[in-house]
């Protein structure tokens, strides 16, 4: 099965997969909390979907609270906090888990992606970011502290949305 064919909620609990999210563009999968240090990287994430939107891009979040619970509340509060506090305007799929026994399918294909180091498996913390290609191969992966807009990002993302 293709990732783009993955099961996938969007966070209003509507049924579709990874590619109907997609629609064909490539995207950053981030798994994301309303309650870490790292949450300010929404910011990032808003600019990076507002720079490369237009052509072909998005980004994904991915709510997720198996790190010190740092991500607790309700789809509706999180869909609340993500669009006044940080203006978020990208998908956003329903609360998962990315590590474990209940890992994600989705994430059970991510984890395999290594990073540039090399070094594959579970997702690190919060704010993990994946880049797949519009085809949905998984091209890139970058651990939690490196920014949304860091220049390994943007081209990786130019490489994919060219």
């Amino acid at each position: 099965m293709s990732i783009l064919e993955i099961p996938v909620s969007t966070l209003d609990g509507v049924p579709t997969t990874l590619g109907g999210v997609l629609g064909g563009r490539a995207a950053l999968v981030v798994n994301v909390a309303s309650k870490c240090g790292l949450t300010p990287q929404y910011a990032g994430l808003v600019r990076l979907q507002e720079a490369y939107g237009a052509r072909g891009f998005t980004v994904v979040g991915v709510p997720c609270n198996q790190f010190m619970g740092q991500e607790p509340g309700s789809a509706e509060e999180i869909q609340q906090f993500c669009s006044t506090t940080y203006g978020v305007d990208f998908p956003l799929l329903e609360k998962t888990e990315v590590n474990g026994e209940d890992r994600h399918p989705l994430y059970a294909v991510l984890a395999e992606t290594p990073d540039a180091e090399g070094a594959a498996g579970d997702v690190q913390w919060n704010f993990e970011k994946f880049l797949v290609s519009p085809f949905g191969e998984v091209v890139a992966r970058f651990r939690p502290r490196t920014e949304p807009e860091a220049p390994e990002v943007a081209e990786a993302i130019e490489k994919v949305i060219s």
